[in-house]
């Protein structure tokens, strides 16, 4: 499915664009389209995609727990994401998927914890957000990020 990004500001096109055909790529465990999407996606300024996924995965996962989320809630995220990877892509490393959580919540120490390789973080991202959205295409769930991300942008 091609989704038509024109409504987005030109810095998030690609991202939302490559975004969007990881996740799809990781929801139809097609390894060799989310290799190639996920390449694509790591290859784009890593601020700005971190921004819009690390914004993607908080939103779920707020969504997901209404109430707050703990550290059981996080665990268990982890562990239902990570298996469900693993199933498939046996490449798939815990600790990378625990990077993202922690800084879509806002908890990581970035000075004392080394940041994973674009390719890395792109690849695991895409895992966990298919593993969170299920079966829902990702672009709603990308257009609702960069929404957050202007508004708190317009607000700061």
């Amino acid at each position: 499915m091609n989704h038509d990004w024109r409504h987005l500001p030109a810095p998030a096109r690609p991202i939302a664009a490559a975004a969007s055909a990881a996740v799809l790529a990781a929801q139809a465990h097609d390894s060799d389209a989310l290799d190639a999407a996920t390449a694509g996606l790591a290859a784009l300024d890593p601020a700005q995609t971190g921004l819009i996924v690390g914004t993607a995965v908080r939103l779920l996962l707020e969504r997901a727990h209404p109430d707050g989320l703990d550290a059981d809630a996080v665990r268990e995220v982890l562990a239902k994401s990570v298996r469900a990877a693993a199933a498939w892509r046996p490449d798939v490393d815990p600790q990378v998927v625990l990077y993202l959580l922690a800084a879509a919540l806002g908890v990581l120490d970035e000075e004392a914890t080394p940041a994973p390789k674009p390719a890395e973080l792109a690849l695991h991202a895409a895992l966990l957000l298919a593993d969170l959205l299920g079966a829902q295409p990702p672009q709603g769930l990308l257009t609702a990020a960069l929404r957050e991300i202007e508004h708190t942008q317009l607000n700061d």
